[in-house]
């Protein structure tokens, strides 16, 4: 038996260059790990198949889930034909541009790279994961990092310093693929500033790195869906330093200088979301 991490993500710049020919969007951003995390353990079985088990009930558990691709994709990568039970702790909201399904996937890689003895490098699983879903790779690693082309081109940074960060999930599920869909890639005109928040995170001020927030599909999550603009303001207005819809939406999060601020801000949000965390950079 062994169990993984899957740590939630935030972006803290966002910005999309133009479509390619391939459909995807060019991309370049800032990410950043957060310390809320799902839990995996993987247990080795004789029979050559995949079991899934979830605290949450709405989770499929068939191969519509990242975690169930990522294990076939391994045995039949490596000829393994041992199969695993894995089970999910499930914590990171799901459908909340929180990359909770990709770092379950990278989870699952890194498990069963243990639990079959495998001895790949986080490189290799990274490169493998690519093929499940353009944020894979940097959940692999997790951290801060810049990601480009589709997302699966990972430039490491200097791990960021600790800070505190609220996230609020409005109770609605936002479509990437209608988000991006609806996107007008050349008529962005305000691009975030991807170099001056590299700079701002080495400072570890929150005033600087909150300075540098950029997402371009908050304007479109916005139009699609006005409260999660209108939970933006309420964020800022609560003392956030800074605040910003993380990936196409709907979660929001907020960066705050102290812990005592923002476990207010948590807790007078609690009146306006039912999902409410407290966490920090990681």
């Amino acid at each position: 038996m062994w169990t993984e991490k899957a740590q939630a993500k935030i972006n803290l710049t966002l910005d999309v260059l133009h479509k390619r020919p391939d459909g995807y969007h060019e991309v370049e951003m800032v990410m950043q790990t957060v310390d809320l995390s799902d839990h995996l353990t993987f247990t080795a079985t004789e029979e050559d198949s995949i079991t899934l088990s979830c605290t949450a009930p709405y989770i499929p558990l068939d191969p519509r889930n990242l975690v169930w691709q990522a294990a076939k994709l391994m045995k039949d990568t490596y000829n393994i034909r041992q199969g695993v039970k894995i089970h999910i702790e499930k914590r990171i909201p799901v459908a909340a541009g929180l990359a909770g399904g990709s770092s379950d996937a990278a989870a699952t890689l890194r498990g069963l790279n243990r639990v079959f003895g495998l001895g790949l490098s986080l490189d290799e699983l990274a490169e493998l994961g690519a093929k499940i879903g353009s944020d894979v790779p940097f959940c692999m690693y997790g951290g801060t990092a810049i990601a480009r082309g589709r997302g699966e081109q990972i430039e490491q940074l200097p791990r960021a310093t600790p800070t505190w960060v609220v996230l609020v999930k409005p109770p609605i599920a936002v479509s990437t693929a209608d988000v991006y869909g609806r996107l007008r890639a050349d008529a962005i005109t305000d691009h975030p500033d991807l170099n001056g928040m590299v700079e701002a995170l080495t400072t570890g001020d929150v005033k600087n790195i909150s300075a540098k927030l950029g997402n371009v599909l908050e304007a479109v999550t916005f139009e699609m869906y006005p409260e999660v603009e209108k939970l933006k303001h309420q964020l800022l207005k609560f003392g956030a330093s800074g605040a910003l819809m993380s990936g196409s939406g709907p979660t929001l999060f907020a960066l705050v200088e102290r812990e005592a601020k923002a476990v207010r801000i948590c807790n007078a949000l609690r009146g306006f979301a039912r999902e409410v965390y407290l966490c920090r950079f990681f």
